[in-house]
């Protein structure tokens, strides 16, 4: 199994890192890549978007001649993985918590609708356990800058809730071969997220 982890910007080492244990935990033959040109995105078995700045990781994706290779690539069933901005990347529509609607360069290939920074800022960083379908026990989930999941659609699916003020909103979603958290769970030493997603694309 060949992972490819985009590499323009945010936790991309650390992704890679988690990769290669998932794969030692599982008992797998797996390589983990990092991907800056659309030629590195063959023969790839799945992709991580890591988080970042969504809007950012689009523009230069699609200034090297990235986006929409990848787009193609995911829409016609490249399995994928994103992690708050990358989960803002994978989704249908998103919107600013501050600005409204913002137009932005956007994969798409999910069928959820986020609200980007729905935490607040830098500043209003925190952890919280949570519980996430599939996964046993308590997983610990870092928020950054996070997007909420506030709406899932056809067989989009939110498998991870948090209350937030009187509201109670989505962190992580799946539909078929594509998973997205609101956290980052590369920051953790916690394997289980991946292991979720590399588990649910080898079925």
């Amino acid at each position: 199994m060949k992972i490819g982890v985009l590499g323009l910007q945010g936790g991309v080492y650390e992704h890679v890192y988690m990769l290669r244990r998932a794969f030692q935990e599982l008992g797998w033959q797996g390589e983990a890549v990092v991907v800056k040109k659309p030629q590195h995105l063959h023969g790839l078995d799945g992709i991580i978007v890591p988080g970042g700045e969504s809007t950012t990781i689009g523009i230069v994706a699609r200034r090297i001649g990235l986006l929409e290779p990848l787009r193609d690539a995911v829409k016609e069933g490249l399995p994928a993985f994103g992690t708050c901005a990358g989960a803002v990347m994978l989704a249908a529509k998103a919107r600013d918590r501050v600005v409204g609607e913002k137009s932005q360069p956007l994969i798409g290939a999910m069928s959820i609708e986020v609200i980007r920074n729905y935490f607040g800022r830098q500043r209003e960083s925190f952890e919280v356990d949570l519980e996430v379908e599939g996964v046993e026990g308590r997983f610990r989930g870092v928020f950054i800058r996070s997007p909420a999941i506030v709406k899932a659609e056809g067989d989009a699916k939110i498998i991870s809730w948090l209350k937030s003020g009187d509201s109670l909103v989505g962190v992580a979603a799946i539909q078929g071969p594509h998973l997205a958290t609101s956290f980052h769970p590369e920051l953790t030493g916690d394997t289980r997220i991946h292991k979720l997603w590399l588990q649910n694309i080898k079925r």
